[in-house]
């Protein structure tokens, strides 16, 4: 283990103007026991050309041709090829600190298996970052610091794709790349929660996210909100959901409705609540809303809460804290 294989798996597309920035940096790792396994998914640019020419120089560098497509498809490809006892991905149009592959072994070596590395992240643009993004990744920043993502799994992403490192058991144990379900990156990070990993805390930026506007996650339809939702339910149910409490939605807004008529067309019992006026006492897919303040005499309830107004939740969970019920057991923050 001294030396270990880390193999690094990047599904590309018509990245031609990144990519190189991207392998340069894996070259420059200081730890250099790696091998990539570099999947073409169809490019029609320059991009295999470019990956090739680094497979000329470099023998760690391994290329091959997607036989569907996809990028779940791709990396099941390259996972196959894969000979590494650690298991890393890299995206195409992004780059690494130079000490990334070396400091996530260091800490999945210290920690021994059943843990999960992972790295601080920063965007970069050439116009600039947005406030989103920007809020975005110092939220998840914050988790990585303290080890705490799973915390807040249900409100979004919180494992930071693609800078993590597992074990290659742990990541078998976790299905690696065998679910067809999109956005692939959230549904491992929810099958690496499943599977009880503990995420080391790291407090270095280890990944650098470029951003522009074709960037697969802003133009692709599974990178949609509705996908996120799906998947935020999918587990909910899956490994949260109490049958011996009462289920309910809070919120009548997009989110909201989303949620509720996916529990309605499967026939699951919920109570929905919300404080809008307007909204309150209206009939929507056979459900009538009711006042939130009704969770005070609901017996044993569990409630999902679609509501992203921040100062709205602040105030959410000043209401639960008085009715002595605690965040990721009694409710969830679905955003």
């Amino acid at each position: 283990m001294a030396n270990s294989l880390v193999s690094i798996l990047i599904p590309f597309k018509n990245v031609e103007e990144y990519f190189e920035e991207c392998l340069e940096s894996i070259r420059s790792q200081t730890y250099q026991n790696w091998e990539v396994i570099a999947i073409n998914d169809h490019s029609d640019d320059n991009s295999l050309a470019i990956a090739e020419r680094f497979s000329k120089l470099d023998n760690r560098f391994k290329i091959f041709t997607n036989t569907e497509s996809g990028i779940i498809t791709a990396l099941r490809n390259a996972y196959g090829h894969s000979r590494g006892e650690f298991i890393t991905r890299m995206d195409a149009d992004d780059h690494m600190n130079q000490d990334r592959i070396n400091t996530m072994l260091a800490s999945l070596k210290e920690k021994g298996k059943g843990s999960l590395a992972i790295g601080q992240v920063k965007y970069f643009a050439k116009d600039g970052i947005n406030d989103g993004y920007d809020r975005y990744a110092k939220w998840l920043n914050q988790l990585t610091a303290g080890g705490t993502n799973f915390e807040e799994i249900y409100k979004e992403c919180v494992i930071p794709s693609p800078c993590w490192m597992v074990h290659r058991t742990d990541l078998d144990a976790c299905g690696a790349f065998l679910p067809d379900r999109y956005p692939e990156d959230y549904d491992l990070a929810f099958r690496f929660y499943e599977k009880g990993l503990t995420c080391i805390p790291c407090n270095k930026t280890l990944h650098y996210w470029r951003d522009y506007d074709t960037r697969t996650s802003r133009t692709s339809e599974h990178y949609a909100q509705n996908y996120f939702l799906e998947i935020k339910l999918h587990y909910f149910l899956k490994l949260e959901c109490n049958t011996n409490k009462t289920l309910v939605v809070w919120g009548a807004g997009k989110k909201g409705k989303t949620i509720a008529k996916s529990l309605t067309e499967n026939n699951i019992h919920f109570i929905w609540v919300c404080d809008n006026p307007k909204k309150i006492g209206k009939d929507i897919y056979g459900i009538k809303l009711i006042h939130y303040s009704k969770l005070k005499t609901i017996e044993n309830p569990q409630s999902i809460i679609t509501v992203s107004n921040e100062q709205e939740q602040m105030s959410i969970k000043s209401f639960f804290t008085d009715l002595k019920q605690k965040s990721a057991k009694d409710y969830f923050f679905f955003c």
